[in-house]
């Protein structure tokens, strides 16, 4: 292996914070390997957000500002990064779990006749090789894997698995050059944003999620709420989103995302396996619950047994008023 490298995805030169993590993470693999590190950023902003990265220890920044990235699907980044990764030789590729990090996964994998291990929630380097943690059996098992001897090794990352840091690396920035004679079958029509200053559950810190608890859709606003008086994101358990109470961009849980903020508050929502794989990692949890028994409450830090009709109002009025205090 030569170099460890990892993919940051970009919202028009925005670095997403699993990005900072990830490019981190590749930067301390790469010490432990002896081998040189790089991270990647493609589509518009990426000259911004290659700036950005260089407060991160990676030694080079590969910042592909043509690809087009907003006009196709996974093709383009596929392209640009099996040319990178046969340029700088055998790798170690590190991909968020994104929709966009599991394609290009399964893409490259074929083209590059790759190992790719998928939900990792840590890597490390051991005897100079890759060990790779992955919960497996809804989180109920940890396993150590580890790569045969492929020349590329690629890895799906959970978001939230890693601590970023500030650290100047050596700050060297690389153009990748797209193919402009390359034709593709499937274009990208159009793009819809999500709401201004909106964070995502896979990013913030706080995050307030509502169930099935919650009889219907037009009780979200009380979770929606309490989001806002603290600073967090909406998230929601596989219930809500399948009754289409909420779009699936906020289901937490094993069919959703992975969260790990500082504080996880659970309204309505009973606690079952495959929402609690996707939260247990919180670093406090809370739950509003009218059910006594409900699973959730054997594994909160804190379980309240009350009508969250009543208690989400309250607790928002009371955040609000500590804040307006302060």
């Amino acid at each position: 292996m030569k170099t460890v490298i990892s993919l940051v995805e970009n919202d028009n030169g925005r670095l997403r914070r699993t990005g900072l993590e990830m490019a981190t993470k590749a930067a301390d693999l790469a010490k432990q390997l002896g081998v040189a590190s790089g991270a990647v950023v493609l589509g518009k902003g990426a000259e911004q957000a290659a700036e950005q990265l260089k407060k991160t220890p990676v030694d080079t920044i590969y910042a592909g500002a043509d690809v087009p990235l907003d006009g196709f699907l996974g093709d383009p980044a596929a392209d640009a990064l099996e040319a990178l990764l046969k340029q700088t030789g055998p790798a170690l590729l590190l991909v968020p779990a994104t929709n966009l990090g599991k394609d290009l996964a399964a893409r490259l994998g074929v083209r590059l006749n790759a190992g790719v291990i998928t939900e990792a929630s840590d890597v490390s380097a051991k005897d100079g090789a890759v060990v790779v943690q992955s919960p497996k059996f809804g989180g109920s098992v940890l396993s150590s894997i580890q790569f045969k001897s492929a020349d590329y090794q690629i890895v799906v990352c959970r978001a939230n698995s890693f601590a970023a840091r500030d650290e100047a690396g050596k700050g060297n920035v690389v153009t990748l050059a797209a193919d402009g004679s390359k034709q593709y079958p499937a274009r990208i029509e159009e793009a819809v944003a999500q709401e201004a200053g909106k964070l995502t559950v896979d990013e913030a810190g706080i995050v307030v999620s509502g169930g099935r608890g919650l009889g219907g859709p037009e009780h979200f606003d009380i979770i929606e709420a309490l989001a806002d008086a603290l600073g967090g994101a909406v998230g929601a358990s596989r219930a809500a989103v399948d009754a289409g109470w909420i779009p699936h961009a906020h289901q937490v849980g094993q069919t959703g995302k992975t969260v790990t903020p500082q504080l996880y508050i659970a309204c309505g929502i009973s606690g079952a396996i495959q929402h609690k794989v996707g939260m247990r990692s919180a670093g406090i949890i809370v739950a509003i619950n009218k059910d006594g028994n409900a699973p959730i409450f054997e594994f909160c830090d804190l379980g309240v047994v009350g009508d969250l009709f009543q208690i989400g109002p309250e607790l928002t009025k009371l955040v609000k008023e500590r804040k307006g205090a302060a």
